[in-house]
């Protein structure tokens, strides 16, 4: 990392990032270039181990590249604040954000439930939101093992 001035190495704050971000990027491999889609996610910090949870449709693009390959790399950002000063002639950002990569493994029909009550709980904390239990045989629930991770900063 360039700016090792920004960057961020405690897992704790690493974790507090990515549970202030509301979209998960995941890129998947597609050939010559990668395709990248914004997702709503879960996240789950467990003996020393990150998971993310995504949910989609059954079939399409998604499901076909990561079972045609698992590995993927992920980005999440928040706080974003455009910082300018006119007189300087100076722009830049306020930010947070991490960027990992891991391997994908689409869960079964048992493991459909938790990881669905993860994600709710990412977008409802403090609640146990509700979602449809005939949904779930038409849903692709898939989880992001976590194997490297990096974060950064630029404050406010």
């Amino acid at each position: 990392m360039r700016r090792t001035d920004r960057e961020v190495t405690d897992r704790e704050e690493m974790l507090d990032i990515m549970r202030r971000c509301d979209v998960c990027r995941l890129a998947l491999n597609d050939g010559e270039y990668p395709y990248l889609v914004p997702l709503n996610f879960g996240m789950t910090a467990e003996d020393g181990r990150i998971t993310l949870f995504f949910h989609s449709a059954l079939a399409g693009r998604k499901a076909e590249l990561m079972q045609a390959d698992p590995r993927a790399s992920f980005e999440m950002d928040c706080r974003r604040q455009l910082r300018y000063s006119e007189e300087r002639g100076y722009c830049t950002m306020a930010y947070e954000s991490v960027i990992g990569r891991g391997r994908l493994r689409i869960l079964s029909e048992e493991e459909k439930p938790a990881a669905l009550r993860v994600l709710m709980a990412h977008y409802h904390p403090g609640k146990e939101a509700y979602f449809d239990p005939a949904a779930i045989p038409r849903t692709l629930v898939y989880a992001l093992d976590v194997e490297q991770l990096t974060a950064k900063r630029n404050p406010l």
